[in-house]
């Protein structure tokens, strides 16, 4: 395998549309099963305006190469050696809080989907779905949406917060006003509190305020819970993956009738 060097420089380029010459979408894919990457690696080679910039074995090697190369997206392992998938894109998104980043791992339980949100992943992915479902999660994630699997996405708007099947029920949209629905909206789509004052023209310390008022009122403690509190609230959009196929159901023996 190329060096991840010499892999994001060879891939540096621009490539023809119909419109003229258009940026390839940069990717860096981190995972210790390179069997597991080289197939990620291949599926996301398959699209033409992709290019898979650089490709690490370890979290912490994940954090230095998107220092180094600013992908627009990592994948990342949730379980990877020397540094876990979570406190790695901690670690990526305090260094460039543009980048978007979509963690797989083998279970989608509560805690796991949690945890994943409050670290600031934007996109959740099972192992198992990847070969279905990893285009559809990198063209969801690059235009700023929040991407689930078809399990969790149902388990987060019928009320992630309770048990599950039992929804909890979120405040009324009424008692935001509506620069702080726009505040919930950027901050759902993972912008910082400085990008969201960037965006609406206001100083860092109205968006700071804005952000306090809007966790106060509606009893929040996280940005996890502020980006589920805005999907159940459809203020912003959620892609899903397809709900997995139905196990096969084997024909009846007529003579055993």
């Amino acid at each position: 395998m190329e060096s991840p060097r010499a892999e994001c420089q060879s891939n540096r380029h621009r490539v023809r549309s119909k419109g003229g010459f258009v940026n390839k979408l940069r990717i860096l894919v981190a995972d210790d099963h390179e069997i597991v990457r080289r197939g990620l690696v291949s599926l996301i080679k398959s699209q033409p305006n992709w290019e898979v910039c650089a490709e690490a074995d370890n979290g912490r090697q994940a954090v230095e190469l998107a220092k180094q190369f600013k992908p627009s997206i990592v994948i990342l392992d949730i379980g990877m050696p020397t540094l876990n998938g979570l406190e790695a894109t901690r670690q990526i998104l305090r260094d460039d809080p543009q980048i978007k980043i979509l963690i797989l791992t083998i279970t989608d339980t509560d805690q796991a989907v949690r945890a994943v949100l409050d670290a600031g992943a934007r996109g959740f992915l099972l192992k198992s779905d990847a070969a279905r479902d990893l285009v559809s999660a990198i063209d969801a994630l690059q235009y700023n949406k929040t991407f689930f699997t078809a399990r969790v996405a149902e388990m987060v708007l019928s009320g992630y917060r309770g048990t599950y099947g039992t929804p909890k029920k979120d405040l009324l949209l009424p008692i935001l006003t509506s620069r702080e629905r726009e505040v919930v909206q950027l901050l759902a789509e993972g912008r910082s509190t400085k990008e969201v004052a960037s965006q609406l023209d206001l100083s860092v310390k109205t968006a700071e305020t804005h952000r306090s008022n809007i966790m106060r009122k509606l009893g929040l403690h996280s940005i996890s819970e502020l980006v589920l509190y805005a999907v159940r609230n459809n203020i912003v959009q959620v892609a899903t993956g397809l709900p997995a196929a139905p196990e096969p159901v084997p024909a009846t023996d007529a003579s055993t009738l």
